[in-house]
């Protein structure tokens, strides 16, 4: 009997030992940590960048961003922290977002992340991703989407703007509330 536990506890040592070099192993091995991005395949990397363009009918735009990577086998170029200033006759637009893309054949765009579009005057639209759609000028997003202006808001789970037909659709559960006409 006496045996028997002496082998017990030996193997329990054995156990704990084996268990202690290992955490000590663990604990005094390097931990790598990645600073900054990965190294990008791009073609072409840019810092701060502008791009200005003006469409018949007197509408004018400027894309701005802190960084722009080109990607000329897919025809896009990646942008990070994104500024779209658009100007009508009547009206203009800013557009921010945090990242996104220009299609360059298409001159198609993609916002994404933390996405803020204010007009001149006072309309307010949040989401996170907006597309815009050269050819078809069209604006859309099919994430939620919340609209102020002036103390009223309307939010849904998607957009539809087609400029041609000045007709805006928000798709999905509509909540709205709409104020009386009073200033705040």
């Amino acid at each position: 009997m006496h045996r028997v536990a002496s082998g017990i506890l030996a193997v329990v040592v054995l156990f704990v030992l084996l268990v202690a070099a290992t955490l000590i192993a663990k604990s005094r091995t390097a931990r790598v940590e990645s600073v900054g991005h990965a190294p990008s395949k791009a073609d072409l990397q840019i810092k701060e960048v502008q791009l200005d363009e003006e469409e018949s009918g007197g509408v004018r735009w400027r894309l701005r961003a802190e960084q722009a990577s080109v990607f000329e086998a897919e025809g896009r170029t990646s942008l990070r922290r994104i500024a779209v200033d658009v100007t009508e006759a009547h009206r203009s637009w800013t557009i921010v977002g945090e990242e996104g893309d220009l299609f360059q054949g298409t001159k198609d765009v993609e916002v994404r992340r933390n996405v803020v579009v204010t007009s001149s005057d006072g309309l307010r639209l949040e989401t996170s991703v907006l597309y815009w759609g050269g050819e078809q000028k069209r604006i859309w997003t099919d994430a939620p989407i919340t609209l102020a202006h002036n103390g009223s808001f309307v939010r849904g789970t998607g957009l539809d703007v087609r400029m041609a037909s000045e007709t805006t659709m928000v798709s999905g559960r509509v909540h709205a509330r709409f104020e009386n006409g009073r200033t705040r």
